[in-house]
């Protein structure tokens, strides 16, 4: 005798909403807050081991996965807050522009209050 096959599965789904709203500022927003460009312009280092602790990633992800590290927690950011954009357009900006990405993202977090 053959076993009854589940269909639904019991419980709600969680639903995150995608793609609803812009970035809190801009790529290039960086006189918007000058201390974050200060930190990515001097010790960039730093300022992602900062934003990989405040997404509640390990400090080792923008440096074991070097660009698409960062390429990730963007995503990751975007997907948390529901941001406009596309996994090509993070890792585009990522790859040209990381130090902008890293302010972007900054920005992103004190906005959601992070």
């Amino acid at each position: 005798m053959a076993a009854p096959v589940v269909t639904i599965q019991p419980g709600g789904s969680i639903q995150i909403p995608q793609n609803v709203r812009p970035w809190s500022s801009g790529l290039c927003g960086c006189f918007e807050d000058c201390g974050s460009c200060i930190c990515a312009m001097f010790c960039l280092p730093c300022m992602l081991c900062q934003l990989a602790s405040r997404l509640n990633e390990t400090c080792c992800v923008p440096y074991c996965y070097g660009q698409m590290g960062v390429a990730a927690m963007r995503v990751k950011l975007r997907t948390m807050y529901g941001i406009q954009g596309s996994i090509c357009g993070d890792i585009c900006a990522t790859c040209w522009c990381g130090p902008c990405v890293a302010c972007q993202m900054s920005r992103e977090l004190d906005a959601v209050g992070l």
